[in-house]
């Protein structure tokens, strides 16, 4: 019977099932860690690409101010709107947001509105730009 048994583990491979549950536990202590921090920084990385397009279309309007002599800007500059002084942006349908400016300076800022927005979540502020 010794022998019988000894024949019988010889040679085998795999692994046990507590071996493989500790394995499973691992994983999942691992995930519950990794996941929400993918989660928020996934989050920063829209915020942060709002807060760039506010500032990129900021510069804009003070290149066009600059080039066409103009001492103050009071316009929307945005996706919605077709035609009038915001023709100088390169690309005003790209644009994922619709902006106020009053003397040249962004004073609001609104997603609602603009078709397919990747951030139509979010709020802007004067001080606090898009979050």
């Amino acid at each position: 019977m010794k022998r019988f048994l000894k024949s019988f583990r010889y040679g085998q491979k795999g692994f046990t099932l507590v071996e493989l549950l500790i394995v499973v536990a691992i994983l999942g202590i691992l995930a519950a860690v990794a996941i929400p921090n993918l989660v928020k920084f996934i989050g920063t990385g829209t915020i942060e690409a709002a807060n760039t397009e506010a500032d990129s279309v900021q510069t804009a309007v003070i290149a066009y101010m600059a080039d066409n002599s103009l001492t103050t800007f009071d316009n929307i500059v945005g996706p919605a709107t077709t035609t009038g002084p915001d023709e100088f942006l390169v690309n005003p349908a790209g644009l994922q947001a619709i902006y106020t400016f009053v003397a040249g300076e962004m004073t609001a800022g609104t997603a609602t509105g603009v078709t397919d927005s990747k951030w139509g979540d979010l709020t802007y502020s004067v001080a606090d730009g898009w979050h």
